[in-house]
């Protein structure tokens, strides 16, 4: 057997019925940028996340650094962060001139650590990104509790979380403003990069608006700095918006496959995540690993693709690590050498998941 870590030509079979109308639909319009699928994605996705209102862009890092923006960071501001999330924050920090503030994270969840966000806020911190890490959504509540006295925004990084739910509520509804991206494999994605910023803000809104599009108000007239052309195509939408409503289907399916493996991964030298419920979206299913190389090499012999997520962390990426000023994030730095991702797609089928694990399992 031969099992793919992802597999975007299974997914394109299933969804072919769906994109085919809406890419035809937008080809005969001849309006391809900031129309009608547009806006009405724009509306539905608000509706699905329960906010009030979206504002699609290029692609995920952009809705970061948007969102970032929106809510006042500037150069200079100090924003806590994990740095086990392979660089797209730090990348959006940058961009803005903002100083990223690693925090560490939690070993169980690889979720920041709400300890360690305590600390590192008295030594002045002026804005909070959270990512939702593999599908899974924080806690958000026991981190607004920590956050909300400070007066701090909060961004939530939703990329990989589309549809998580925790307290009743989705994945995006909980801080100032969310990002989320639809790169392909994305849990919801669309046939090429996207992205949207998501807030109950409406001033954050209009300012993602005017960032996405020069700084525009009116036309052809500059109004904001920071901005750039970054905006969600017509036929990105339209897919988005046909594929929606089978979204939490997707997601279900995910847990599914999680949850089998979770049950089934047995070698004790492997540790899987518990069964989760609905804050978990599956996004990736992530196990850990002291011997992870030589396990890696076995699944590849038997036909079975993995991937690392992720390998570096960011304090340490070349980018950054020249600086040398960054503190020690022993949890991050443990796990980047210990982290194993397997295969986790919807289309995955219950006899490939339990060859998956069949095969760890004699490892």
């Amino acid at each position: 057997m031969s099992i793919p870590f992802n597999d975007i030509k299974r997914h394109f079979e299933e969804t072919r019925d769906l994109i085919a109308p809406a890419v035809k639909r937008v080809l005969e319009s001849g309006w391809y940028i900031l129309g009608s699928e547009g806006r009405a994605f724009e509306e539905q996705f608000a509706a699905y996340c329960d906010v009030h209102a979206c504002v699609g862009v290029a692609n995920g890092t952009d809705a970061l650094e948007f969102a970032l923006r929106a809510a006042g960071a500037v150069a200079g501001s100090r924003v806590a962060t994990v740095a086990n999330a392979s660089f797209y924050t730090s990348t959006a920090l940058l961009a803005i001139g903002a100083v990223p503030v690693f925090v560490d994270i939690d070993p169980d969840t690889h979720l920041l650590n709400l300890d360690s966000l305590r600390d590192v806020i008295v030594t002045r911190v002026d804005a909070v990104v959270v990512t939702h890490l593999y599908g899974l959504l924080h806690d958000m509540e026991s981190l607004l509790r920590i956050t909300r006295p400070h007066g701090l925004p909060v961004i939530e990084d939703c990329a990989q979380a589309h549809g998580a739910v925790r307290d009743g509520r989705k994945a995006g509804s909980f801080g100032s403003a969310a990002a989320f991206s639809f790169y392909p494999t994305k849990n919801l994605g669309g046939v090429g990069d996207g992205g949207a910023v998501v807030t109950n803000d409406a001033n954050i809104a209009a300012k993602v608006a005017l960032l996405r599009q020069y700084g525009w108000s009116p036309k052809y007239h500059v109004t904001l700095g920071g901005a750039r052309n970054s905006r969600l195509d017509e036929i990105q939408a339209a897919v988005l918006l046909a594929k929606l409503p089978h979204l939490d289907r997707w997601n279900a399916r995910r847990r599914e496959i999680a949850a089998r493996y979770s049950r089934g991964l047995r070698n004790p030298k492997v540790q899987a995540p518990p069964v989760r419920g609905r804050e978990y979206v599956a996004h990736l299913y992530v196990v850990v690993c002291d011997e992870r190389e030589s396990l890696r090499a076995h699944l590849a012999a038997a036909g079975v693709a993995t991937d690392i997520h992720f390998p570096v962390p960011d304090h340490q990426q070349d980018l950054l690590a020249s600086n040398g000023r960054w503190p020690a994030l022993p949890v991050s730095e443990a796990l980047s050498r210990r982290v194993l991702t397997l295969p986790c797609f919807p289309e995955l089928t219950d006899d490939e998941v339990d060859f998956v694990i069949a095969r760890v399992n004699e490892w």
